[in-house]
């Protein structure tokens, strides 16, 4: 996608022996690129989301992989390699399906061949990451021009997303934004209403910064005035991401999202889920007992950093000291609150016989 008209991927190799990725936890008020060197630096990457998102969660800890293989090799460096990785971080299912892909790949190759072939697995996981968001932004572009054939000429369409998964979650495109991006690109008139995404803020500090520098109409929205535009009939669809969702359809995602659901569903209000496949666990069916909910830092709810206005970047305590904080990083939507789930094989029901069409070869 585009920065100011030039074209960036979020992680790349840089030709010098390390890989490059956005620094997201410097947005939006630097744009900064950070170098990977080591399975130290890219584990460091993931835990502390200077990448965040499922699909690029997956393809850093494939690129960390690769450069851990070149200080070692052997299959003790490969057990420590998807070991270290794994810990990072629990939810995003496509961190365990990249390590697991890395796994089948490198194991059986003598160690004279791993690395080269692990540089090789990473970017292929990352080039067929751009390519499966293309296709669910092709797919899900549809729904967006049917919802324009319902307004009135030149009236925008008007879609709710929540947190961050366009671009910056993925490799490119995004998984929930794709959609947008694409039908933008084919002319739709659109707006997006972009929810803050309290706690860490990555709807007003990622997804409004990546739709401002690629020239999208938005306005940002404090997370609790979603119900009130339904109320109104000022949002059209809902488009969110997935961290890990069922083989059912129930949705992992960033918390609040399950509110916005249930709110889409009190109104009338179609809610969609992009949907790339590696994020679907097959080997579960209710996510709310079964998908691990991330707790993170109650820091990142206590306190909020941003830019003074004589352009000082400085962090604030928000809470009494002594207040006890929860930071639950996500929640699960059941399947019966979502329209549909658009993959990169078409728009299908979110239920278990619904994913199955798209996905005969899993059974």
């Amino acid at each position: 996608m585009r920065i100011d008209g030039t074209a960036y991927r979020t992680i790349w190799p840089d030709g010098r022996g390390s890989v490059a990725i956005i620094d997201q936890t410097r947005l939006p008020h630097d744009f900064a690129i950070v170098r990977l060197t080591s399975l130290e630096d890219a584990a460091h990457a993931i835990r502390a989301m200077l990448v965040r998102g499922a699909p690029l969660i997956g393809a850093a800890a494939a690129y960390g992989v690769a450069l851990a293989l070149r200080a070692d090799a052997s299959d003790r460096g490969l057990d420590h390699a998807c070991a270290a990785l794994l810990a990072t971080r629990p939810t995003a299912v496509n961190l365990r399906w990249a390590l697991e892909r890395m796994r089948r790949r490198l194991a059986p190759l003598p160690e004279s061949q791993r690395s080269e072939a692990a540089e090789a697995e990473a970017a292929a996981i990352a080039d067929e990451d751009v390519e499966i968001n293309r296709s669910i932004g092709l797919h899900g572009a549809a729904l967006i021009h049917s919802a324009a054939e319902r307004k009135a000429p030149g009236e925008p369409v008007n879609v709710l997303t929540h947190c961050n998964a366009g671009w910056l979650a993925t490799v490119d495109w995004g998984t929930a934004l794709a959609p947008v991006y694409a039908a933008f690109e084919q002319g739709v008139p659109l707006h997006v209403w972009v929810d803050e995404t309290r706690p860490r803020n990555q709807g007003a500090s990622l997804t409004a910064w990546e739709l401002k520098h690629h020239g999208v109409p938005h306005t940002v929205i404090a997370d609790n005035v979603g119900g009130h535009l339904m109320q109104h009939g000022k949002v059209d669809l809902c488009i969110v991401g997935t961290d890990r969702t069922t083989a059912t359809g129930d949705v992992c995602n960033k918390i609040g999202t399950y509110l916005k659901a249930l709110a889409a569903h009190d109104n009338g209000v179609p809610f969609y889920v992009g949907l790339p496949s590696p994020t679907i666990d097959w080997t579960i069916a209710d996510g709310v007992r079964d998908i691990p909910i991330e707790e993170r830092d109650g820091r990142e709810v206590s306190e909020l950093t941003g830019r003074t206005a004589d352009g000082r970047i400085e962090t604030v305590r928000v809470t009494p000291d002594g207040s006890p904080v929860a930071n639950y990083a996500f929640d699960v939507t059941p399947a019966r609150l979502v329209t549909g789930l658009i993959t990169e094989r078409g728009v299908c029901a979110a239920s278990r016989d619904g994913l199955r069409d798209l996905f005969p070869e899993r059974g």
